[in-house]
């Protein structure tokens, strides 16, 4: 199992082979560079490193330059490991493209959501909050949170205003409805974590869609 880094370029909209208007997610997928394999008898596990999005050398911290020097001469905005069962087949300093992906195959994509700062109760839980009318003293506010005698406390984990998004979310099972792999884009059906130029991690899906929404694929 291996993926790609990428970045949310947008949206648009195709139309499928059936001629029907599709609402699509535009990803810069890869270039992505082996920084690093990791084995079983070494470090316990299989994994590969990889890099993305490529920077000066210069601009990587001293520790972190002769780390990414094996893999060539510059440093990259970020970079994540990937579970395979055989590091072997990679080498340090391949490139891997958009190519790993096709047309048809599902895949899921983790990116981190929009961040919406402070919100109360009403935005951030769907609370119903209290009369709009004229003389009301109640609007927006939480209201009651925990009875009096019993328990006399706020159990733990009760919604409550706070801060809201800029969380890691996996969003599962998303078509693949294109691939431009001399542009390094995929075109992924619906939508996708994260506002425009937010790095996210493509994987081959793990679960496969059932249903009417295979039946539509």
């Amino acid at each position: 199992m291996i993926g790609l880094i990428g970045k949310k370029l947008g949206m648009t909209q195709v139309f499928d082979a059936v001629g029907s208007l599709v609402g699509v997610t535009v990803l810069q997928a890869g270039p992505c560079t082996v920084v690093q394999t990791r084995t079983s008898p070494r470090d316990g596990y299989g994994a590969v490193q990889l890099g993305f999005d490529e920077r000066p050398l210069r601009r990587a911290p001293k520790p972190l330059q002769g780390h990414l020097k094996k893999a060539g001469e510059k440093a990259f905005a970020l970079l994540r490991e990937f579970p395979v069962a055989d590091p072997g087949v990679f080498q340090v300093g391949q490139r891997i493209s958009a190519e790993l992906f096709h047309p048809g195959e599902y895949v899921d994509v983790t990116g981190t959501s929009k961040g919406k700062g402070f919100q109360g109760g009403v935005r951030r839980w769907n609370y119903w909050g209290g009369p709009m009318s004229h003389g009301s003293m109640f609007h927006r506010a939480p209201g009651s949170i925990g009875a009096s005698s019993d328990p006399s406390r706020v159990w733990p984990g009760h919604h409550m205003p706070g801060h809201m998004g800029h969380d890691r979310v996996t969003a599962l099972s998303l078509l693949v409805v294109g691939v431009q792999p001399e542009r390094h884009l995929l075109l992924i059906r619906g939508s996708v974590p994260g506002p425009r130029g937010g790095y996210v991690l493509i994987r081959p899906a793990v679960k496969k869609p059932q249903g009417a929404r295979a039946a539509r694929a």
